[in-house]
C-alpha cells in the first residue's frame, strides 16, 4: 500500500465546505490539488517546461478545462461514446481560468506552462468553472513555477437585490446577475458578468462582496502553501540588457515618439515599420557579424520605446493617437439592409472598427441542442461572431472558431439575451451572426451594436435597444487615465480591457481583463461611469437610425405561428408513431412543432398552409359541437349505415342508416358510396362513439332509390338490399323464446 504524504485543509464558504488536498493524485505534475465543494470534484495540475524554447517571444500559457461526462452519470454521445472536443461552455471556463492568472507570471518569464483543470464529478449545483481558478492558482502556487499568486474566484448572484456569493444552478435561475470576479489579495483582476438591467452601483457592491471571499480564500491558500509548498525553480527572464534603451532612444526617439501620433491604423504602422527598418539597416552596418546576436534586443527596445511613447503621450499629454480627446467616441455609422435576401441586417461601423450583422429567423427544428455535464437543453436564441484575418489586414487561414471568436460571441450573444422576447411572444429560433469586415479595436462591443440593428430590422420584437462599449487604462504608479472607446493600439499597450453593454436602465454584460495586478474601486468606478455615458451615446445613435423594431417581418423569413394546447393531448396530435403530425404536414405544406407544454407552432411561408395546419390542430384538440355541421368524407359503408370522417378528418362517426335522409332507405349504398364527401350534423355520443346525422342537412347526395314501406301498414321489405331487424333477429333464432331457454341452461 502507498504512504501517501497528502496535505488537506478546509474552510467554509457561503455556507458549504470546501477541501484542497494534494499528496495523492497526479504528484508528478509540477503542481497539483485536488478541490471538493459539495459534491463536485476538480483535479488541477500546473506543469511547466524547465527551460524556455529558443525564440519564443511571449509567455507560452495553455489552459484547458475537461470535462469528463462521467462527472454527471451521463455517457457521451456519437458512435465513438467518448469525450472528444471540449464543449463550448468548456472552452469558455478555460478563458476564464486563463484571464486572472496570466498577468500574474514574472515579466520576461518564457517557459511554456499548462494547467489542466478536470472536472471528475458534479452535482449540479456547484460550478466547477470558480473552482478552476482557485486550483489554477493554488497548483502554481504550490509548484516550483514562478508564480506572483495567490489568486482566487467566486460566482454572485442577485435575488431581490440581494448579493449571494456562489448561489446554487436553480438560484441562478431567479437572479439578477451572473457574475464570476477574480482577484488578488489587494485588487480586482477579472470580470465576467451577464445581468437583467442592474445598475451600475449594485454591480459595484456585488464584485466588492464578492472580492471580500476571494480575500479568505487566498489566505487560505497562502496557509496551504506554507505546508505543501515547494521551492521555486531558478529560471532566466528574458530581459534586455542596460545599454539599448538609451542608443534607441537619442538615435531614433523623437521619430518614434512622432509615428506613435500618426492617425490610422494603417498609416501609423508604416510609419512605424519604416522606421523599424531604418533602425535595423543602421546598427546592422554599424555591429557587422555582431548585430546577429543583438537583433533580437534592438526590436525588443524598439517595441519598449514605442509602447511608452503612446502611453506618455496618453498619460501626461492627454494626446491619442489618433487626436481624440480622452472620453471621444470614434466616428459612428449605422446602415440598414445591407443585404436583400437576409431577415435582417445591418452594418456598424465605429473608426475602424466594422461588424456585418445578420438575423436568421428558424422554427424550433433549429434550436441549438446544448450536452455538456448539466442537463440537455434547447437553445432558441444563439449569436456567432466570425474574425477573419482579412478584418486586420492580415493573410491567413480560415478554420473553425478559436477561443477568441467563442468567448467574443458569447459575450455579444449573453449582452443580448435580456432583451430578446420569450417563446411565446416570438415562436421563431434566433440566429444572429456576425461578420467583423474591420478591427481596430472591441469588435465585440460593435457585434452588440449591429446585432441589435438587425434584430430590429429583422422585426423581432426586441425590449430594448442594446449598445456596448469598450474602455481602457493607462496607469502609471500612482497616475493614471481612464480612455473611453479604446482601438486595438490602446488594448494591446494599455492595462484594462474594460466591456460594458446594457440598455438606459442598467447593464446586461460586462468583462474586464487587466494586465496589471490589480484595480482600485476608484478607478473601477470611474470606468463604469465612463461606460455608461458612451453607452447613451451610442444608443442615440442606434435609436436615430431605427427608433423601434419593425412591424412585419421580411417577405423572405418564415410566417409561425403557435397555439397552447392541453399537454395530455400531446399524443392525439402526433399521433402513432408520429402518424398524425405527419398527416398534418402533408396535408398543410407547413412544418409543425410540438412542445413539452403543449405549444404548437406551425411555420410556413404560406399563410394558407398554416392556417390548413392550424385547423387540423383545433380539430384534434376540440371536441365536436352539438347540432353543429360538420363536412366529412365517408370511410366505411355497412349495411347498418355510414362511417364518417370529419373535423379534418381527426374524428370518425356513424351515421346510422335511419339518419342519412328524411325518407326511408332501404340501403346504404342508395345514399351513399365510399369516398363520398357529405355534409353531417354531430348529434351526441352513443356510448363514447360518436352520432351523425344526415337528415335535413343541405348538400348532401339524393337517394337513388327511396324505399316504399310503410311503417303502419306492413313489414319492412327486403328486396333491394333494405336490412330487416326483425328477420336478422329471428334468424338468430327468436326473441324472448331463446333468451327463456338460455336461463334454463
Amino acid at each position: 500500500m502507498h504512504n501517501f504524504d497528502i496535505k488537506k485543509k478546509s474552510i467554509e464558504i457561503a455556507g458549504k465546505t470546501l477541501t484542497m488536498e494534494t499528496g495523492r493524485m497526479a504528484k508528478q505534475a509540477n503542481g497539483s490539488v485536488f478541490i471538493t465543494y459539495g459534491q463536485t470534484c476538480v483535479l488541477v495540475t500546473a506543469t511547466a517546461d524547465k527551460i524556455a524554447k529558443e525564440g519564443t517571444d511571449f509567455f507560452p500559457l495553455t489552459v484547458d478545462y475537461i470535462e469528463k461526462m462521467y462527472a454527471s452519470g451521463k455517457i457521451p454521445g456519437g458512435f465513438f461514446k467518448r469525450e472528444s472536443r471540449p464543449t463550448t461552455q468548456a472552452t469558455l471556463n478555460a478563458r476564464l481560468i486563463d484571464r486572472p492568472i496570466r498577468p500574474l507570471f514574472p515579466k520576461g518569464f518564457r517557459n511554456a506552462v499548462h494547467v489542466v483543470v478536470t472536472v471528475l464529478s458534479y452535482d449540479g449545483e456547484n460550478d466547477p468553472g470558480m473552482l478552476g481558478i482557485l486550483g489554477a492558482s493554488a497548483a502554481l502556487s504550490i509548484s516550483d513555477i514562478p508564480f506572483n499568486g495567490p489568486c482566487a474566484g467566486v460566482k454572485v448572484g442577485i435575488i431581490n437585490d440581494e448579493i449571494i456569493i456562489n448561489p446554487s444552478v436553480q438560484q441562478f435561475k431567479e437572479s439578477d446577475l451572473d457574475l464570476d470576479v477574480a482577484g488578488t489579495k489587494s485588487a480586482v483582476v477579472m470580470i465576467e458578468a451577464g445581468a437583467n438591467e442592474v445598475s451600475e452601483e449594485l454591480i459595484m457592491n456585488s464584485i466588492y462582496t464578492g472580492h471580500e471571499v476571494i480575500k479568505e480564500l487566498v489566505a487560505f491558500q497562502e496557509e496551504f502553501v506554507k505546508e505543501a509548498g515547494k521551492a521555486k525553480m531558478e529560471v532566466e527572464l528574458q530581459v534586455t540588457p542596460e545599454g539599448y534603451l538609451h542608443k534607441v532612444l537619442k538615435g531614433f526617439g523623437k521619430e518614434i515618439d512622432k509615428a506613435a501620433r500618426v492617425h490610422g491604423k494603417l498609416e501609423r504602422y508604416e510609419a512605424v515599420d519604416a522606421i523599424k527598418k531604418d533602425m535595423m539597416e543602421k546598427y546592422s552596418e554599424e555591429l557587422g557579424d555582431e548585430f546577429i546576436d543583438q537583433e533580437k534586443h534592438f526590436e525588443n527596445t524598439f517595441d519598449e520605446v514605442f509602447t511608452k511613447s503612446v502611453r506618455n503621450a496618453i498619460l501626461y499629454d492627454n494626446h491619442r493617437a489618433d487626436g481624440r480627446g480622452m472620453d471621444d467616441i470614434r466616428p459612428i455609422t449605422c446602415e440598414l439592409d445591407i443585404l436583400p435576401r437576409v431577415h435582417g441586417s445591418a452594418l456598424f461601423t465605429r473608426g475602424e472598427t466594422q461588424s456585418l450583422g445578420t438575423v436568421t429567423l428558424g422554427t424550433g427544428r433549429d434550436e441549438q441542442v446544448i450536452d455538456g455535464l448539466a442537463e440537455e437543453f434547447k437553445k432558441p436564441y444563439y449569436l456567432h461572431y466570425n474574425f477573419p484575418p482579412f478584418s486586420v489586414g492580415e493573410a491567413g487561414f480560415m478554420r473553425g472558431p478559436g477561443r477568441r471568436e467563442l468567448g467574443h460571441g458569447a459575450l455579444a450573444e449573453r449582452a443580448l439575451l435580456p432583451m430578446i422576447p420569450s417563446k411565446d411572444d416570438f415562436p421563431y429560433t434566433l440566429r444572429v451572426v456576425s461578420e467583423i469586415l474591420e478591427s481596430n479595436g472591441s469588435s465585440s462591443m460593435a457585434t452588440v451594436c449591429s446585432a441589435t440593428l438587425a434584430l430590429m430590422a429583422a422585426g423581432v420584437p426586441l425590449k430594448k435597444p442594446v449598445a456596448g462599449i469598450a474602455n481602457g487604462l493607462i496607469m502609471e504608479g500612482n497616475d493614471f487615465v481612464v480612455l473611453t472607446d479604446i482601438m486595438g493600439l490602446e488594448d494591446h499597450l494599455g492595462d484594462m480591457d474594460f466591456k460594458v453593454t446594457g440598455t438606459r436602465d442598467g447593464i446586461t454584460a460586462m468583462q474586464m481583463d487587466i494586465k496589471i495586478e490589480g484595480i482600485t474601486k476608484e478607478i473601477m468606478g470611474i470606468a463604469l461611469e465612463k461606460a455608461k455615458i458612451g453607452r447613451f451615446y451610442i444608443l442615440d445613435k442606434i435609436i436615430e437610425t431605427i427608433p423601434e423594431p419593425r412591424a412585419q417581418l421580411s417577405e423572405n423569413a418564415p410566417k409561425i405561428e403557435s397555439i397552447k394546447i392541453d399537454p395530455d393531448k400531446i399524443g392525439a396530435v402526433i399521433g402513432s408513431g408520429g402518424k398524425m403530425i405527419k398527416h398534418i404536414i402533408e396535408v398543410s405544406g407547413a412544418e409543425v412543432n410540438i412542445d413539452d407544454d403543449g405549444t404548437v407552432s406551425i411555420s410556413s411561408s404560406n399563410k394558407a398552409s398554416i392556417d390548413k395546419a392550424f385547423a387540423i390542430v383545433n380539430d384534434i384538440v376540440s371536441d365536436p359541437e352539438m347540432n353543429k355541421v360538420y363536412e366529412g368524407v365517408v370511410t366505411r359503408v355497412e349495411v347498418y349505415g355510414a362511417f364518417v370522417k370529419f373535423m379534418s378528418e381527426t374524428k370518425e362517426g356513424l351515421v346510422h342508416i335511419s339518419q342519412l335522409h328524411t325518407a326511408r332507405i332501404g340501403a346504404t349504398e342508395d345514399v351513399v358510396k365510399l369516398g363520398d364527401t357529405v355534409n353531417v350534423k354531430f348529434i351526441g355520443f352513443d356510448r363514447g362513439k360518436v352520432k351523425l346525422t344526415m337528415k335535413g342537412v343541405e348538400g348532401n347526395p339524393v337517394p337513388t332509390k327511396i324505399s316504399d314501406y310503410n311503417p303502419n301498414t306492413e313489414r319492412p321489405k327486403t328486396d333491394g338490399g333494405g336490412y330487416d331487424r326483425n328477420r336478422s333477429r329471428d334468424s338468430r333464432g327468436g326473441g324472448n323464446r331463446d333468451r327463456d331457454s338460455r336461463r334454463r341452461y
